[in-house]
């Protein structure tokens, strides 16, 4: 079973960037669709963004703009470039990996990283 390891995460201004990193233990990582979720205290899970094995990218309405995910096959691993943080985007992020087109069972989970946005 493919295992993830996140990264990237921190303490940074309103304004300010980060990048986290999720890299995965397979050699089949391009058969997986990659997506990062989020989830703050007393929230529920939110969608942030997608790229699919075909390199399609899909982001949730509140990170549209500022957030931009990718993927590097060869190094097997996926980004999320997130500019212009705002003190609503801190959250645990946790990247996933799936070869199914939905979340379900077989959806691999990252321990997550902490984000937080704070002057």
């Amino acid at each position: 079973q493919v295992q993830l390891v996140e990264s990237g995460g921190g303490l940074v201004q309103p304004g300010g960037s980060l990048r986290l990193s999720c890299a995965a233990s397979t050699t089949n990582f391009m058969a997986y669709h990659m997506a990062w979720y989020r989830q703050a205290p007393g929230k529920e899970r939110e969608f942030v963004a997608i790229v699919t094995k075909t390199s399609t990218t899909v982001y949730g309405n509140s990170v549209k703009g500022r957030f931009t995910i990718s993927r590097d096959n060869p190094e097997r691993t996926a980004y999320l470039q997130m500019n212009n943080l705002e003190p609503e985007d801190s959250a645990v992020y946790y990247c996933t990996a799936r070869i199914e087109p939905s979340i379900g069972r077989n959806t691999v989970w990252g321990q997550g990283t902490q984000v937080t946005v704070s002057s």
